[in-house]
């Protein structure tokens, strides 16, 4: 290569490493400023030198390893070489290499240090839980070792054995290549095809590599209480394993330090040749593979497979108990619920928890949200709101809260320029909330919170704000993609979005200054110029909209904010909005995760988690494969300065006492400093409620035989309204008590069926009792034939009477769009009482705002009394008075006809059924015409009165047309076509909705 091209290539390489350093060292610059801003440096620098320790100390040993033998090679090589063609052609190479050895070695060994380097340090992780292990406390069942060796020290010390062969390896053929290159070995020539040097060196490496392969022997030992049974399917050491593998394991550990003992005589002190060393190779060979593969497959397939129940069945009580363990299922109370009565009782319209039911979806009810609490397009919800409680008026209820947010996806054109992206539209305002099983207004929620302004509906809103906040702004939360830069010189400069000021003849908007203590100061011009090369954006540097002043928000959706302060966790899917002491805060649930519990079974946390609401406004988990799961941390956000605090949740923990300790023992605040305002807000986690109860539909069986036949497993349920799409069915919150509990509860349910059956097998629940968590199952008997909740909307929907009811809805110029909610199946009065809320949801726009129309209830084997009412309490009477009117009924012979017939226990019509039913069809025909009428304006008030009027119209209608078919008189239909918010019962776009 010319001067010229060598120039080139110097300073490209160059500009290559400063263009590589100076994005490394700006990201770890502005990595350090956000942990600071957070009061956390002790994360940033704790993960930073962890990682930079592994780096050097790995890579330099493996570098130095490999260059030792490189360079022992070299002067082991013989000076003197008998001569032949293959020496005549290598000492060109000789030529090339001896002048600037040290030159190559060190290269080469740089290089494979760098890249070992890399490698170590990942695996940080590792390395802190071993430096800060702690005991479990527990030991496993076969060698009766700590458990905690499992889940600190056994990782890396498969880590450190896989750096270690993998430096010998490379030690091996790099010397084999030195020494082949200067002489040591030859292909060809006179007398030995090794020297005494050259063999000495590459036996005691062969030796090396052998002795470490005894040491991977001894850890197979442990590794088979990680891996899966042969049978069935579970995972830990089995029949075959203990009694076969267990000692192959041992005697092959032996046998390879006896080899590598003689490999080093044979080679170097007793016949100095390479046959006794491979003799002793190949026997090593052959041993391994018919002490630890013959063997044990003769002892699987004719002693274990013959009596596999029998055999199997201590280890399979290992697997069980272990698995309950892992994932906090050993204290799970279950319970017989025999759900024998299936006629409505006459108290069940009294009982708390059926009129607690959940009415209102949170995924359906964002649109609704949306659109009558947002008043400038930019502001979204999400797809999905949350379900927590609140304590108003000395009443415990659910509610659905949502926070309003800036989307910045919903920008205008004219408004997604840079200066109005990042300095305009920062922040959102006010919590929502509504109570879960109120609608008002021709099916909207009833809104008690989160207003921002006077000018309200009256009736479809409460008077004040039911849930205050002193600070209702919004700039850290789920919809905050963007960077946002705030702070002004003048504090009487505003220039950020607030809120529209709706009480003001011309719109006016009110602006605002951020003055809270979030954000990373960037008045410097370094910091200008370092923010601006890492964002690619000129105008930090430029702009007259940064300041002295100016803060900097990054990094602000809260998942991505505790997930960097605390890398650690596992961070479920599902974080939601809270007001607490008056400062909206998101409370987010964090689990601490391990792969390696002896005997426990491994899941994939993402198949285990998905279900219906994944991906709608709920986050997948990572496809992580793991085997160990805590609750351990509740995690909080503050909405406006974003601050993230860490309290300890599960105290007996080791993995997070672990951690704590890993950076400096004051991450994690401990559980009795958490704030008693906050605590009620804590609810059972949704993603390890999934995990848990998909693993009871298995490991409820603590029997090992009935394990073994399977006879008693469970399955989740697809989505009830649409089962073929083969998604499951969420679980949901309610705030009711069930049975075999003394109080009202704010919990997570969800009902399981047999396996490859519909009907109902159980109700899981998930609470939390005195702050801490309770499981609880409710089997039904083997012999109840109880729908599950796919039966259940079959049945409903199929019944000739709701079917009428809902074609009374719809007609051939429809584009009303029928929407199921969650499907709820409540355990009360000895049966089952199912909930399902019948959303309407007009036109054929995505944003278009799904109302709550109708009720579909049933009570008992969910087809002999159904309903479809208009609300909570009058579905509940109509149960009751089915109940009745069957008891009656079947005194005369005709029980069953009641409920067939879809009666909602209304009261018919005077007499004069001709007149009146015209009249109800004119009346509706002219809601009907009132409803297209408000819908057009855009007057959402209206358009919920005029929605409120056609369900009164269709509902006389109804009672009309029953008294009419009574009598036998014929049914004049009403001339109108039903309006966009009438529901299509057949409609086959009809699309799931889960709670």
């Amino acid at each position: 290569m010319s001067r010229r091209g060598r120039v080139t290539v110097g300073v490209l390489v160059g500009v290559f490493l400063l263009f590589t350093l100076l994005g490394w060292g700006i990201d770890a610059y502005t990595d350090y400023l956000w942990f600071q801003e957070v009061d956390k440096v002790s994360v940033f620098s704790g993960k930073l030198l962890t990682r930079l320790l592994l780096f050097v100390i790995v890579g330099t040993a493996v570098a130095l390893i490999i260059a030792g033998n490189l360079y022992l090679a070299y002067r082991l090589r013989p000076l003197l070489r008998p001569h032949s063609a293959e020496q005549a052609t290598l000492e060109r190479y000789r030529m090339v290499l001896a002048p600037r050895l040290g030159t190559w070695i060190t290269v080469v060994c740089l290089v494979i240090g760098f890249f070992a380097g890399l490698s170590a340090q990942g695996r940080w992780q590792e390395w802190l839980l071993f430096q800060n292990s702690q005991k479990f406390g527990e030991v496993d069942p076969e060698f009766k070792v700590d458990i905690g060796f499992y889940i600190f020290d056994y990782p890396l010390w498969r880590y450190v054995l896989g750096v270690a062969f993998t430096a010998v390896v490379l030690s091996v053929l790099g010397a084999l290549a030195v020494h082949y290159i200067f002489g040591g070995v030859r292909l060809q020539g006179v007398g030995d095809r090794m020297t005494t040097a050259a063999r000495a060196h590459l036996t005691s490496l062969v030796a090396l590599f052998v002795l470490l392969k005894a040491v991977a022997y001894v850890l197979d030992r442990r590794a088979l209480l990680l891996e899966q049974h042969v049978s069935p399917g579970l995972y830990g050491a089995g029949y075959t394993d203990v009694n076969a593998l267990l000692p192959a394991k041992e005697i092959l550990a032996y046998i390879s330090v006896v080899v590598a003992i003689a490999i080093i005589v044979f080679s170097n002190a007793g016949m100095r040749n390479l046959v006794w060393p491979g003799v002793s190779l190949a026997l090593l060979a052959i041993s391994a593979v018919a002490i630890g593969g013959i063997y044990p497959l003769a002892v699987q397939n004719f002693s274990v497979k013959p009596s596999l129940a029998d055999k199997e069945a201590p280890y399979i009580q290992r697997s069980i108990e272990s698995t309950r363990a892992a994932f906090g299922l050993t204290n799970t109370e279950i319970a017989q619920y025999r759900a024998n009565n299936v006629t409505p009782p006459a108290t069940l319209a009294e009982d708390t928890s059926a009129q607690n039911a959940r009415l209102v979806d949170p995924q359906l009810v964002s649109q609704a949200f949306t659109q009558s609490q947002q008043s400038r397009g930019f502001y979204d919800f999400g797809q999905k709101l949350d379900v927590d409680r609140y304590t108003i008026n000395s009443r415990t209820a659910d509610y659905v809260v949502g926070a309003r947010e800036i989307n910045d996806d919903k920008l205008s054109p004219q408004q997604r320029n840079w200066i109005n992206r990042h300095t305009v539209y920062t922040h959102g305002y006010g919590l929502v909330a509504a109570p879960a099983n109120q609608v008002v207004c021709g099916g909207l929620p009833y809104f008690v919170s989160g207003f921002l302004g006077e000018d309200r509906p009256p009736g479809c809103s409460a008077a004040t704000e039911e849930i205050a906040v002193q600070q209702p702004r919004i700039y850290y939360g789920e919809q905050s993609t963007e960077y946002a830069i705030v702070g002004q010189e003048n504090e009487n400069s505003h220039v950020e979005f607030d809120r529209p000021q709706e009480d003001n003849a011309e719109a006016e908007e009110l602006l605002y200054t951020y003055t809270g203590q979030g954000g990373v100061p960037i008045g410097s011009f370094f910091r200008r110029l370092v923010f601006a090369i890492k964002n690619t954006e000129s105008n930090f540097v430029l702009s007259d909209r940064v300041n002295s002043k100016s803060k900097l928000m990054y990094i602000r959706d809260p998942r991505s904010r505790v997930e960097k302060v605390a890398p650690f966790l596992t961070m479920d899917g599902d974080p939601y909005p809270a007001a607490v002491d008056g400062r909206i805060v998101w409370i987010l649930d964090g689990y601490t995760t391990a792969k390696t519990y002896p005997y426990a079974q491994k899941i994939n946390l993402a198949n285990e988690t998905r279900d219906e609401l994944t991906g709608q406004g709920q986050f997948a988990l990572a496809r992580d494969d793991v085997n160990y799961m805590r609750n351990s941390v509740k995690a909080t956000v503050d909405a406006y300065d974003g601050t993230v605090k860490l309290y300890e949740f599960d105290t007996k923990d080791p993995v997070l006492k672990a951690w704590n300790q890993a950076f400096g023992g004051d991450l994690i605040t401990p559980k009795a400093e958490t704030p008693a305002a906050l605590e009620d807000h804590f609810r059972y986690p949704q993603d390890l409620f999934k995990v848990q109860r998909n693993l009871l539909t298995k490991f409820h069986v603590t029997d090992p035989r009935a394990f073994f036949t399977g006879q008693d497993f469970w399955q989740v349920p697809n989505a009830p309204d649409a089962p073929q799409s083969n998604v499951k069915q969420p679980p949901f919150y309610l705030n009711v008590q069930l049975p075999e509990q003394e109080q009202t509860r704010f919990q997570l349910t969800a009902g399981v069926t047999p396996l490859n059956r519909e009907n109902l097998a159980a109700l899981v629940s998930g609470s939390y009792v005195d702050n801490e968590p309770k499981l609880q199952v409710l089997t039904l008997p083997d012999q109840t034939a109880i729908p599950g909740p796919v039966q259940v909307h079959q049945r409903m929907t199929n019944n000739a009477g709701i079917r009428q009811q809902l074609s009374l809805l719809s007609t051939s110029n429809s584009q009303a769009q029928v929407l199921y909610g969650n499907l709820i199946s409540l355990p009360v009065k000895d049966g089952i009482l199912y909930v399902e809320p019948v959303y309407v949801k007009t036109g054929n726009q995505d944003n278009a705002a799904p109302l709550l129309q109708k009720i579909l209830m049933s009570y008992g084997d969910g087809g002999s009394y159904v309903v479809l009412a208009d609300n909570l309490r009058q579905g509940l009477q109509d149960l009751v008075n089915q109940g009745k009117n069957s008891g009656n009924q079947s005194q005369t012979g005709n029980q069953g006809q009641t409920g067939n017939q879809g009666n909602t226990g209304t009261q018919p019509p005077p007499p004069n059924l001709p007149t009146q039913l015209a009249q109800a069809a004119a009346e509706l025909d002219q809601a009907i015409t009132n409803v297209r009428t408000a819908q057009q304006s855009g007057d959402f008030a209206k358009y919920g009165e005029a929605l409120a009027a056609l369900d009164a119209a269709m509902t006389k209608y109804q009672n009309a047309q029953r008294a009419s078919n009574s009598a036998t008189t014929p049914t004049p239909a009403p001339s109108g076509s039903a309006p966009p918010s009438a529901p299509a019962a057949a409609n086959p776009s009809a699309t799931p909705s889960g709670g």
